[in-house]
Order: structure tokens, then sequence, then C-alpha cells
């Protein structure tokens, strides 16, 4: 039984386990969670903390001081942006990324577009230039003519937008949109005079690899350098981002690390730069190792169950779920990104399922039970004996007891002579009177053996007062109960009644379930058992139809005015006589005193 319900109980787990896992994969395939992913890998920037700020890269940013020390109104006149180039590119940088579009002609007129202009063919070939304005061919605008012009100029554009995530969040950068390389792309291939591999990114993107938060990377006001107070060398062999920061110019975004405030777009350039420069160091693991994950998680707490209780089961897969955590984020450290919401979210969900098929089996599991019992034991310690199982099922224990054999004399013969149906019912009125006052007076009813019973007292529950029990049952049995049922068989005509006989002994008892996987019973063994057997069936022949062992007696707590003692007898099976006892007034009456027979009983267990 044990083995089979084991069994049932790992098919269970396994299903649970293997269906909410599966449904864990099916989120993961349609990024049903995605959102809270993306939140996980901000958390993972955000525990990681901010990094070495880059040495090669500067941000000149448009910020509210250059709006106060200039008193312009945006957007400046193009001369002011070439005198900025000037000075910077008298600095020998590596590359000039100028995140500010110049799709169409100066409002100023001819004379500022030429001053630009020049300005980027003297940076010698060291100037990208920010576009959202693409044509279909995946060419810019400038000055208001095609990209041609800047080409010649020594100048190349770059596309300025992002993949956002939903709520607007910069989290990757690409290699190309709208057929026209990015920013952070063509600035690390003028830089470094190299071309950028298309295959390293991939379909959503690349992971921007921020720096820390906003302010990380050094700034300096764009009025600053427009007016000369740069220090002399500030951008030698530098990256140059010059963009917008001031808050007027709204070109302020949520980032992974911008946390509650917003990042300067200017600033977010220069990390998507920074980023391709050190070839993209964070890297999504191909979605077959996340599926692995979600597997491998998703079975640890139903495997864990088939080896531990159920929470301790579930400590141990929280455990895994602990240990994954902290590893997630020791290889994000390490560059890699590995999926986390849906292997911890699988694990949450099978842990849970687990724990609900083991707690719905056991409350199963605890009712079967209470059926198997109330059919032998009292209503009101059903529970104590479910609560006292181990694991709801009734290993071997060894109790203190009283056992309680009972026999209706001359029933068989009564039998041969009735119709079938009869019989059954007579016999089940018998038992029904018998069993209820065994079961009242909190007997366990063991078996039932044609018209004879075994019960004790005792067991499974333990009892201080068991022989008082069994005696009161053994006097209810013989007395009112025998006496209601032989008036029974009068009125009904079918014969003048019958006698019984009942024997009372008391020691240990071991007591259990025993049987075999398809068939389970309760029992009660031991020499105590068969010597109370043996008893039952010494009072035929003699005028008592109650033999109660003196250990039996010893037990009582109260001793009865009507206890009689009748002699000191041999019994089958045992060294020593026994001293037995029976009440005054339960005597058959129509036989004679006499030796007990030494005829012994089948029923002995």
């Amino acid at each position: 039984m044990r083995t089979r319900h084991h069994r049932l109980r790992t098919i269970l787990f396994l299903s649970v386990g293997l269906g909410l896992t599966a449904l864990g994969v099916g989120a993961y395939a349609t990024d049903a969670l995605g959102d809270l992913e993306r939140d996980t890998v901000d958390a993972r920037f955000s525990i990681r903390g901010e990094q070495e700020r880059p040495r090669d890269l500067i941000v000149v940013e448009i910020d509210d001081v250059t709006f106060s020390d200039t008193n312009e109104r945006w957007p400046f006149p193009r001369a002011m942006h070439a005198k900025v180039i000037d000075r910077i590119a008298a600095d020998d940088p590596k590359v000039i990324a100028y995140d500010v579009q110049f799709s169409e002609p100066s409002n100023e007129g001819e004379e500022d577009d030429l001053a630009f202009a020049e300005a980027i063919q003297r940076a010698d070939k060291r100037v990208v230039l920010a576009t959202t304005e693409v044509n279909r061919r995946g060419e810019g605008k400038f000055l208001g003519v095609e990209e041609d012009l800047l080409r010649d100029l020594g100048g190349r554009f770059g596309n300025g937008l992002f993949p956002n995530d939903p709520g607007g969040v910069i989290r990757r950068t690409s290699f190309a949109i709208d057929k026209l390389e990015t920013f952070g792309v063509a600035a690390v291939e003028v830089a470094e005079g190299r071309q950028v591999e298309r295959g390293e990114f991939d379909d959503d993107g690349a992971w921007i690899d921020y720096v820390g938060s906003p302010g990380t990377i050094e700034t300096i006001s764009f009025s600053r350098v427009l007016n000369g107070e740069a220090r002399r060398g500030m951008f030698k062999d530098k990256l140059v981002v010059v963009g917008p920061s001031a808050p007027s110019l709204q070109d302020l975004h949520p980032t992974s690390t911008s946390g509650d405030n917003l990042m300067a777009g200017a600033e977010i350039q220069a990390n998507a730069i920074s980023t391709v420069q050190r070839d993209l160091p964070l890297k999504e693991q191909p979605a077959a190792f996340d599926i692995a994950l979600i597997l491998l998680l998703g079975l640890a707490a139903p495997v864990a169950s088939l080896q531990a209780p159920p929470l301790r089961a579930l400590a141990m897969a929280l455990g895994a779920g602990v240990v994954f955590t902290i590893l997630v984020q020791l290889l994000f450290n390490g560059g890699t990104i590995v999926s986390f919401v849906y292997p911890v979210g699988t694990l949450l969900l099978v842990s849970v399922g687990v724990l609900a098929v083991h707690y719905l089996t056991t409350a199963f599991e605890r009712e079967r039970m209470r059926d198997m019992f109330s059919r032998f034991v009292p209503e009101n310690v059903v529970d104590d004996v479910i609560a006292s199982a181990d694991g709801l099922r009734l290993g071997g224990v060894q109790r203190e007891g009283t056992v309680m054999f009972s026999d209706l004399r001359g029933f068989t013969s009564f039998a041969e002579s009735m119709p079938p149906d009869q019989v059954i019912e007579v016999l089940n009125r018998y038992l029904t009177e018998m069993s209820d006052a065994i079961l009242d007076h909190g007997g366990t009813l063991v078996a039932y053996m044609g018209d004879g019973i075994m019960a004790v007292f005792g067991a499974p529950v333990p009892q201080e007062d068991h022989a008082d029990r069994a005696l009161a049952a053994a006097r209810e049995m013989l007395g009112p109960r025998l006496d209601r049922f032989n008036q029974y068989l009068r009125d009904e005509g079918i014969g003048q009644g019958f006698r019984m006989g009942v024997g009372l002994n008391s020691g240990r008892v071991m007591s259990g379930n025993v049987g075999s996987e398809r068939r389970l019973e309760y029992t009660a063994i031991g020499d105590t058992t068969n010597t109370a057997a043996r008893l039952e069936g010494m009072t035929k022949g003699t005028a008592h139809m109650l033999f109660l062992a003196d250990s039996t007696r010893e037990l009582l707590k109260e001793e009865p005015e009507d206890l009689i003692y009748v002699d000191e007898f041999e019994v089958r099976g045992r060294q020593a006589k026994i001293k037995l006892w029976s009440l005054a007034g339960r005597r058959d009456g129509e036989e004679a005193p006499g030796p007990p027979s030494q005829e012994t009983t089948s029923r002995s267990a």
C-alpha cells in the first residue's frame, strides 16, 4: 500500500512539475513577462554598481549653464557649433560625435551654414552627425541637401535613434536603423578606423553596458568649450560626444541605470559608443540555454519532493532559487545575461503546485483513513488515530491494552436450518448490538469472524482505563445488549435466544496495519491476544459467559462489587496458570459449574 501510494504521489508530483514547467516555457516563448524580466536586468545594473569612468570618453553638454552663459535661444547659430568643433578638433580627439541634428538650412543664412560646413571639413574626417531623418536608401539630409555634401566635407551620419522598450526605457542599441548605421557604431568606426561587425548584434539589438547612473561619464559645459575655458589637451585621443542635457531641450530618458531620474540623450549616446567600442561586453545567452534553466529549476521541486518531506523539499527548492539568483548576478557581473524571471517564476509556481498536490493528497488520504478507521474505532477517537499515525499509515506500535474476544454460542447450528438472507439479517442485528457496546466504550473493532468479534481497548490510541472500558463493554454486551437481541429473536419467532462467551486479557499489544498492496487491515497480535482468544473458548462448558484474566483485574481502576473469583486454570500455550474472574449474575444457568474446557479457538492471532 505504501509503495502504491508513493508511486501515485510520484506520478502526481512529476505531472504537476512537467505541466507547470511547460507553462513557464510557454510564457518565455511568448515573452509574457518581458517587462518584468527587463526590470530585473536593471536591478542587476544597480547591484553591480558604478563601473570605472571611461578615460577616453567625454560629453560636451548643452546644459542650463550654457543657456545662461551664452544668453542664446535654441537652436544656436551654426557658427557657435563651428567654433566648438574647431576648439575640440584643435586638441586632436579620436572622434567628435555631434548629437545635434542639422537637416535643414540655418535660420541665420548661408554664411552661418558655410561656417559650420568649413568647421567639419577642418576636423579632418573626425565628425559624426546624428540624424533621425533617413530616406529609403538609408541616407540623411545635411543643411537641406542629401548626404553627399556631408561626405564631401569628410563627415558622416549615424542614426541617433534607439530601440525603446515599453515605457520609453532605453536599454539597447542597434547596429543600424532604417539602413543607416547607428550613431554609436559610426562614432566607433571613425574613432578606431575599423568596421564594426553586424553579427555581434542580436535582432533586438545589443544591451548598452551603462557604466553608471546619470553624470558618471565626465562632462563639460558647451559654453566653457565655446569660450575657450577647457584645459588644453582635455579632448586629446578621446571620443567626444556633443549634445543637449538641458531639460528644456526635452532629450532626457529613462535607462537601465537612471532609476527614478532621467539620463541626457548625449550621455546615453556616450554609453552606447563605449559599449560598441568594448565589443558589446553584455551578451545574452541563446534561448535554448534559458529554456534549459527553466526546465532545470522547474523540476527541482518535484524531484526534491520525492526524496524529502514537502516543507523540506520546498526549502530545498527555494534554496536552489537563492543560489540561482546569486549565480545570475555573478554571470551578469562577468558580462553574461541569462533569463531570471522565467526560471525562478517557474520554480516558485511548481513549488506551490507540488505543495498543493501534497496537501490535497494528504487530505484525501486522511479522509480515506478516516473512512477506514471509523468502521472499527469510535468516532471521537478517529482524529487521534489519524494524528498518531506515521504519514497517515499506522505502523507497528506496542501499547498496553486489553483484548476482547466474543462468540455467540450455537449460532452455526442455528444458521444451517435457516435461509441465507435471514441468517445474514440476524447476524447483522447481533453484530450491530455488540459493536455499538464496544465502540461506545472506546474500544477498537479489529475483526468480525462470523459471529465472533475481536476488539482491543487501549490501542491504537492509548487509554489509561482500558481494562475498565473493556469490562464495562463486556458487561453491557452480556446484559442489556444480549437480552435485546434474544428478545428480537423471540418476537420474530425464530428462536429462544443465544448465550455468549467473552474473554478479556490485558498486557502488551502490538497493533498496526497488515496486509498487501491490494488489501490492508488493522490488527492486534501477540501473546495477550492469543490468551484472550483462548479464554473466550474456555467459557464453553462452564456456568460463566465471561472469563477475565487476573492481568485485567489488576489494571482496573475500581474493582466492581460483582466481580467474582472463579479459579486458577492452565491455559494452552502458557506455562503458568492464570487466575480467572467473572461477573456474578452473568452465568449460563443451563450447565453445571465445572472445570473449563481446554478447547481453543482458531481465532488466535
